[in-house]
């Protein structure tokens, strides 16, 4: 099957590479990454590693690296002498990487699942134990593991609906990819199931809850949110709905609502942040055919611009979203509109914000869950489904506390994953001698 899986790899790769190189030449993009990917300028960051036994943990991107962060805090916690070599896929990921982990010994791109390029980097980092943050199976990386003796673990393991579908596809395939998973800590009973379904052995999966529990709850600091209000010179009586990660066909009933919520109360503003940053002049064109033409973007404020009376903010940089939601007064998250399966709305909860979502929250289904139950979630159908839900909390302010901390509680009644997956990794790392690459 892997030979098959490298035929393809190698009929992609010339028209891969040539996307690459006009992304970079065009935009700029990926001009950090890439040469990196393929496993070069990244031996001088592992080259003064003290002794000791390595830890690989790949997380993906920005979602990935939340979940991570306190999973390498519990490990320097519990093993202080670990070595924790760290990898990210994206630039965006590698830049929160920089500012979340704390503890790590190097932090590194993740190679391209090219054979030259994987072998490469695993005689750089020689670790002794690969951590997967949640599930994204590279079936070059694990074999080039399982044959040096490299032990592989998934920490966070989530697999969405839409993941699943296509994973069940090609079970014959990836079946034979997940016998070079020594273990499996996945978030839920779902999860477990799911990636039982796909081909891991019953016997290598635990179910040990989601991490980012710990990461938002941790996060979520007065200083975070001072630090936000500074900078957007943010009023007392201002009120602020934060729609989040919105996706195309979600912003218009967002500007709807909002423009409604302005003739009813002056004070209210608009922060909007679209999912993909690159969407940022289509969104600025629907808040002008709206007439909404007072707004200032992020990367204004940032550029030293200072916010005036401005009453749309467009969050047009990563790695803001999550400081924002501590201003909101109503939240809205976005790919639930639309069938996108949702986005994480932990965030607000970490906040103590109410979270207004469509029906779509696929991906995120036992958080959604926990949080209706506590009152800080409130799923609607459509626009006016949200026009109204908004209203009528807005009219009863101290049912909006009441509930917003409701779910700031649910997400600390949750906290504690980070430590059982350290534990885990532990086990593994301590059951075999350091594998020489």
């Amino acid at each position: 099957m892997r030979i098959f899986y490298n035929i393809l790899l190698l009929m992609v790769a010339i028209p891969g590479l040539l996307f690459f190189l006009l992304k970079m030449l065009m935009t700029g993009k990926y001009r950090h990454s890439f040469f990196q990917k393929l496993g070069a300028r990244q031996k001088h960051l592992l080259a003064d590693i003290p002794a000791g036994k390595r830890v690989w943990i790949h997380a993906v991107s920005v979602g990935e690296v939340t979940a991570a962060a306190p999973i390498v805090t519990a490990l320097k916690k519990l093993r202080p002498e670990l070595r924790i070599i760290f990898s990210t896929s994206t630039e965006t990921g590698q830049g929160m990487a920089h500012r979340l982990i704390a503890g790590a010994d190097a932090l590194i791109y993740f190679p391209l699942d090219i054979p030259f390029a994987v072998n490469k980097m695993l005689n750089l980092v020689r670790p002794n134990v690969f951590v997967l943050v949640e599930t994204e199976l590279w079936p070059n990386f694990l074999a080039a593991c399982c044959k040096r003796g490299v032990l592989s673990l998934i920490v966070n393991g989530r697999i969405s609906p839409r993941s699943f579908k296509k994973y069940c596809r090609t079970r014959f395939f990836w079946k034979s990819v997940l016998r070079n998973i020594d273990e499996a800590g996945m978030i839920t009973d779902v999860d477990a199931a799911r990636i039982k379904q796909i081909g891991l052995s019953d016997f290598k999966i635990r179910v040990l809850g989601n991490a980012k529990y710990d990461a938002l709850a941790a996060m979520a600091s007065p200083a975070l949110h001072d630090d936000i209000a500074r900078r957007f010179n943010v009023r007392k009586d201002e009120k602020f709905l934060v729609a989040g990660s919105t996706h195309p066909g979600e912003e218009n009933a967002v500007i709807q609502v909002y423009q409604e919520l302005l003739a009813r109360y002056p004070e209210f503003r608009l922060i909007l942040a679209p999912r993909h940053i690159e969407r940022t002049r289509d969104v600025i064109n629907l808040l002008r055919q709206a007439d909404l033409n007072e707004m200032i973007t992020v990367t204004e404020i940032n550029s030293g611009r200072p916010r005036q009376d401005e009453k749309v903010i467009v969050v047009d940089a990563i790695g803001e979203l999550f400081k924002v939601y501590s201003l909101a007064t109503i939240v809205y998250c976005g790919g639930s509109l639309v069938p996108k399966g949702g986005q994480n709305i932990l965030e607000a909860a970490a906040w103590g914000k109410v979270i207004f979502y469509g029906p779509s929250m696929e991906d995120f289904s036992q958080e959604a869950a926990l949080l209706e139950d506590a009152g800080a979630g409130i799923r609607i159908a459509n626009t006016r489904e949200l026009l109204t839900g908004i209203t009528q909390l807005l009219s009863d302010p101290q049912d909006l506390r009441a509930r917003g901390e409701k779910g700031r509680a649910v997400v600390r009644a949750n906290m504690g994953a980070a430590e059982r997956y350290a534990e885990m990794a532990i086990r593994w790392i301590d059951q075999r001698p350091k594998t020489e690459g």
